[in-house]
């Protein structure tokens, strides 16, 4: 990461275990103020565990986190939400029988549980004014939505949140490839605004081309870290560990 950017998330000698089994070994990794990081790897190379671990809702065995230059290592997952870590997991998770500003309205909670560690209020006009398509949906079931407009509706609600730091698990899955680029340019602007992402992704090339820097796990050890064009010259590394060249356009699930 550069010098001149201010760092929000280190994240040092990390490792969980799952069991008997090894999920992460000591991963370390820092995301700077409005810089996106993105984690590649394989299904299973433990991209999602790193994620909920920071997010709170995984136990490590051994390292630390530091977020704003403090330790949250003893903090649950809801006192690292209200100092503004927001985590939108794999599979949208937009609350179906409750209507499009019933979800919205769970955003607007957690950002005024926030305000005593200095986060902003951000209203949900503006919000709307973003996303017009759900300002036309607000009383519709969210269940019913299509699934660009669920994940817009998720981004919206993380965006009320007010993060500081917003960890996207696999936000294109499932998309139409006319979505994926509609997301993709959303997160972008997310950084512009000085929010921090840190992007768990398997569409490769777009991820190699929207973030800053990238780590790459293989069966929860880090293989490959650096900055995006570093990573996207080494051949080899993209066929060992994240396919063939010729298939990075394509996205897995």
């Amino acid at each position: 990461m550069s010098e001149s950017v201010e760092t929000l998330l280190e994240v040092t000698d990390l490792s969980v275990r799952y069991g008997s089994t090894v999920a992460l070994n000591g991963v370390t990794l820092s995301v700077g103020v409005g810089e996106i990081v993105a984690i590649l790897g394989a299904n299973g190379a433990g991209k999602s565990t790193l994620a909920s671990t920071i997010a709170g809702l995984v136990p490590p065995v051994s390292g630390s986190i530091r977020f704003m230059g403090k330790s949250i290592d003893k903090l649950a997952a809801y006192q690292r939400g209200r100092r503004g870590i927001v985590s939108v997991p794999e599979g949208r998770g937009v609350f179906r029988d409750l209507t499009v500003m019933e979800n919205l309205k769970l955003g607007v909670v957690s950002q005024k549980l926030g305000h005593k560690y200095g986060r902003e209020s951000i209203s949900l006009d503006s919000i709307l004014a973003r996303y017009p398509r759900l300002s036309e949906r607000l009383k519709q079931a969210a269940g019913t939505l299509s699934g660009g407009e669920q994940q817009m509706l998720v981004l919206a609600r993380a965006m009320l949140s007010d993060p500081k730091l917003l960890i996207l698990d696999e936000p294109s899955l499932g998309l139409a490839p006319y979505l994926v680029e509609e997301t993709f340019d959303e997160i972008k602007r997310y950084a512009d605004l000085g929010i921090s992402v840190l992007l768990i992704e398997q569409n490769v090339a777009m991820s190699l081309e929207l973030a800053q820097r990238a780590l790459v796990l293989s069966n929860g050890n880090v293989v490959a870290s650096g900055t995006t064009r570093e990573l996207s010259q080494n051949g080899a590394l993209m066929d060992i560990y994240l396919g063939s060249v010729d298939s990075l356009q394509s996205h897995g699930d």
